[in-house]
């Protein structure tokens, strides 16, 4: 099974988030500036919300994928304000046609004093066991 990892990050919560991704399925962490260009079984993808949105970013990035190099999608994210990025992932990625799986993971994500610390140790335990679930 081939795996790969994208993610995009503005405060780098979901650059911890995609570390230990990397840490469970050994594949490596790559920002969404890094192209999908081989066709991977499984896309593990990654983004913060910001102003209510996902990054523009992580949008364009998503709109570059088509089914023929992406067999299924499974989110990640953090957020402050709104419970989860990944209704807005999977809306985009569906409109590409790519399978994006049931399964996701979502967390806190800091905002100023709002939920500050978070992602925490926690939260990354979390997501661990989430991945060792999934693969």
């Amino acid at each position: 099974m081939t795996i790969a990892i994208r993610y995009y990050s503005k405060f780098g919560h979901s650059a911890q988030m995609a570390d230990v991704v990397s840490q469970v399925t050994g594949a490596k962490a790559e920002t969404t500036a890094v192209p999908i260009d081989e066709p991977v079984d499984v896309l593990f993808l990654g983004s913060g919300v910001f102003l209510g949105k996902i990054g523009s970013d992580m949008v364009r990035f998503i709109r570059t994928l088509t089914p023929d190099k992406v067999g299924r999608v499974i989110c990640f994210g953090s957020c402050a304000l709104i419970k989860s990025p990944v209704t807005q992932m999977s809306e985009l990625l569906e409109a590409q046609g790519i399978t994006t799986d049931v399964r996701s993971f979502s967390c806190r994500g800091s905002m100023g004093p709002i939920h500050k610390g978070h992602p925490d140790k926690q939260d990354l335990e979390d997501l661990r066991q989430f991945i060792e679930s999934t693969i």
